[in-house]
């Protein structure tokens, strides 16, 4: 019986999922990888903290933060989520090295995607949606906060560190 129970909870979807939004019902690739993720599976009806994200950027270091958010939050349901992109022309020139710079300089555990588009006609769905509701990213780094049921409940440009008490009020209001 406990085989049976645990099959059904890896092949079955949780009710959470079921209700999650479309556009977050998308399989992406993990950065340098050939493992892929639907972030509907990710989010699990948990708070996300969505991030566009460059190897080779001023704000690169908030990596560090970003991974100490994650440490500190995940237990009580946050997920963050970075989405590798070289939009603003600052991504690494391989997936090897952006990966070596967010898993081997800045320790990075939560998920990260491989590069994609993250703003104008290109844009995944995941940012034209986050977009549509806020605003597009016009830099590395900006920070979109979506509540459980995939509602944008905050964007956070480039300058807010992963460290500010407003980001950090934001996060622990949802969880």
């Amino acid at each position: 019986m406990l085989k049976k129970t645990l099959l059904a909870s890896l092949v079955l979807p949780s009710l959470a999922w079921a209700s999650c939004p479309e556009y977050l019902d998308q399989t992406m690739r993990k950065l340098h990888s050939q493992e892929s993720v639907n972030l509907c599976a990710v989010q699990d009806g948990k708070p996300m903290l969505i991030i566009n994200t460059a190897s080779h950027c001023g704000f690169t270091s908030q990596f560090k933060g970003l991974e100490a958010l994650h440490e500190k939050y995940a237990g009580q349901g946050l997920v963050v989520v970075g989405f590798a992109s070289d939009d603003f022309r600052q991504e690494a020139d391989t997936e090897a090295e952006a990966a070596d710079i967010c898993f081997v300089n800045y320790g990075v555990t939560f998920t990260m995607l491989a590069p994609t588009a993250v703003k104008g006609d290109d844009a995944n769905p995941v940012f034209h949606e986050l977009a549509e509701q806020t605003e597009a990213p016009g830099w590395n780094f900006n920070k979109y906060l979506v509540d459980r049921d995939g509602k944008v409940v905050a964007h956070f440009g480039s300058r807010t560190t992963p460290d500010d008490a407003e980001l950090v009020d934001a996060i622990e209001k949802l969880l």
